[in-house]
């Protein structure tokens, strides 16, 4: 069993602003010279990266439809060692899940882990309403130990004044309202952490406007977690893969990037935007804003590496941003760009989303990084549309999502495959691109 001082940041609905109260807690923290692991609910790619940048270490997704219970408890004790607390950011509402039920809610993963809630409270508007809100919150689900609530967008002292009139949960905070430290949201959500750091900028806040002593003592409150057994790393595979990663590709798991490493490969992390394809034996292109660089991707020679080495046999796996890199051409409100000429197909971005949600994934074709028979979950999120060739093969069937062609997903061309998912390795996900990248290079 290992102590792992933890405290769950949750929200009554989405906007209340638990993210930046979240992650203006983790600056304060930090501030105070802890060591804080983060982590973050559900899929979300955007907001680790502000978690990430503010505490210094890697901030982990803690989603239980993709990962499930195990997962979850062995990716949070893992990522934990060595922290002195670890902050965990909500998403939504305390309690909203999958389709309306408590599946990979915030009230799900507070309950794997064990952990107590602090629920955020917009008081706008409000005063003493606010504590018939927090308690409704907390004993909605006993299982969920809701000990405390911090107020936001509080107008004046005398406001938090009328507020604490009424005792119902413990209050650790009363955040004033700020609008001069609000991020700015684009399409697929807020802005990245390298573009703004008014995240950061937020902990001298909650510094000055929270218990810090309290919330503390409060995440000690948390009983120990059992250890999971080591997880062995394969001896090295001598192969490389390249992982994209710069402004137009910057969307991972850190999980998956993990399973690729322990499965024997070395990770090259290189920009599409600006350098030419590396020495690598596979490709993993994630997902991002390509189509905020789109002249830029359009201009680099890398596309054409990419088409040649595609064409020489090299696996790539790609998925959403990567998937439209791959495509023939990508029109925006910019024009019209030339893209890496891999799969029969071109994408054009549309005002509406075209898809948003779980997916739960079934290969039924051949790509050598996946299975045939294999399935795997994730998520789908995108602002773009694909016009595939009429002869277009597709590896993949969705049980759940849209994906590329209603329910088909997993474009493939040769040992390439791109996808509007973003998935989850599933056990030998990993190992099979791997493999697939070791064949490549005897070849």
């Amino acid at each position: 069993m290992r102590p792992i001082p933890r405290i769950v940041i949750a929200g009554t609905h989405s906007g209340c602003g638990k993210t930046t109260l979240a992650s203006g807690l983790m600056a304060a923290l930090t501030a105070r010279g802890l060591a804080v692991q983060p982590f973050k609910v559900g899929p979300d790619f955007i907001d680790p990266t502000h978690h990430s940048a503010i505490c210094g270490r890697t901030s982990r997704n803690l989603d239980p439809y993709m990962m499930g219970e195990a997962g979850v408890r062995e990716t949070f004790v893992r990522a934990s060692a060595g922290a002195d607390i670890a902050v965990v950011e909500g998403a939504m509402g305390l309690f909203d899940g999958l389709e309306g039920t408590d599946t990979a809610s915030t009230a799900h993963v507070a309950k794997i882990l064990d952990a107590p809630v602090i629920l955020v409270v917009d008081a706008g508007g409000a005063s003493r309403s606010v504590h018939a809100m927090a308690q409704g919150y907390a004993g909605f689900d006993p299982a969920v130990r809701v000990a405390g609530i911090i107020l936001n967008r509080i107008g004046s002292p005398r406001h938090l004044a009328m507020i604490e009139e009424t005792k119902s949960l413990p209050i650790y905070g009363g955040i004033p309202r700020r609008r001069d430290l609000a991020v700015e949201s684009r399409h697929l959500g807020l802005a990245m952490a390298a573009e703004t750091e008014a995240m950061a900028r937020f902990g001298a806040v909650v510094e000055e406007t929270c218990d810090l002593s309290g919330i503390l003592d409060l995440a000690r409150s948390a009983p120990p977690l059992p250890v999971p057994p080591d997880v062995p790393t394969r001896p090295d595979a001598g192969v490389r893969i390249g992982v994209a990663n710069d402004a137009a590709f910057c969307f991972y798991y850190r999980d998956n990037l993990d399973r690729l490493v322990r499965a024997g490969a070395d990770l090259v992390f290189f920009s599409p935007l600006t350098d030419r394809l590396p020495d690598v034996d596979a490709l993993y292109l994630g997902g991002g804003y390509p189509e905020l660089h789109a002249g830029a991707l359009a201009a680099s020679r890398c596309r054409e590496d990419v088409r040649r080495a595609v064409g020489d046999g090299m696996p790539v796996y790609a998925e959403c941003g990567g998937l439209i890199y791959l495509t023939e051409r990508l029109t925006t409100d910019e024009g019209d760009f030339p893209m890496a000429g891999v799969l029969p197909a071109s994408a054009a971005m549309t005002k509406r989303i075209q898809g948003l949600g779980y997916v739960e994934a079934r290969v039924v074709g051949g790509a050598p990084v996946l299975a045939p028979g294999s399935s795997f979950r994730g998520h789908e999120f995108h602002y773009s549309r694909l016009d595939c060739a009429p002869d277009a093969r597709f590896a993949v069937e969705l049980l759940r999502g849209r994906g590329i062609d209603n329910g088909r997903d997993g474009l493939s061309v040769q040992n390439a495959v791109g996808q509007y998912t973003h998935a989850y390795f599933p056990e030998g996900f990993a190992e099979r691109l791997v493999r697939a990248a070791v064949a490549y290079r005897r070849a």
